[in-house]
């Protein structure tokens, strides 16, 4: 029985079928590895620049599926700012790494601009990035979380805990 693959109507689609089958057959030895048990339906397989999602989807990948990993743990007080003149300087809306302020800005004078944390016991694992500093008198162990509003900032208080440097 001939094929002809020339035909207008169905030639092109039929041939993009029978491709993508033979590339989707060809992946499969390299997805599966022996033995292997699917014990859920969510499980997910990292490979290479490829992740295996539910044991029947693949979506490309840029880097390794890798969550930052905390360096050290530091003790601090922890208090709050937000933008007004009486709390930061004549640009209230401009931290001082030069970025508009927004949630999820902190201020330390001793961590690096881009730094981030976590304050997991009042935070979980949400996730700040240092952008703004302090006076110089707050010291090196004292962060300061940006709020929009005064009132909230006021509300917060002072805190004493510990951050979490994340791995940059």
């Amino acid at each position: 029985m001939d094929i002809h693959l020339e035909s207008p109507k169905w030639g092109r689609s039929l041939a993009i079928i029978i491709i993508g089958f033979g590339i989707f057959i060809s992946l499969i030895p390299v997805l599966k590895t022996e033995g292997q048990k699917q014990e859920s339906q969510t499980e997910i397989q990292t490979l290479e620049n490829l992740v295996m999602i539910e044991g029947n989807s693949l979506l490309a990948t840029a880097e390794p599926f890798n969550p930052p990993q905390t360096v050290r743990k530091i003790s601090v007080v922890i208090t709050a700012y937000s933008s007004t003149r009486s709390q930061t300087d004549n640009d209230p809306f401009i931290t001082a790494a030069g970025t508009w302020v927004e949630d999820g800005i902190v201020a330390n004078n001793l961590l690096p601009f881009g730094t981030k944390i976590k304050i997991p016991e009042l935070y979980g694992d949400r996730v700040f990035t240092v952008e703004d500093r302090m006076h110089w008198k707050k010291g090196y162990y004292h962060v300061d979380i940006w709020f929009a509003s005064y009132g909230e900032a006021k509300d917060f208080g002072a805190k004493r805990t510990y951050i979490e440097v994340l791995e940059n």
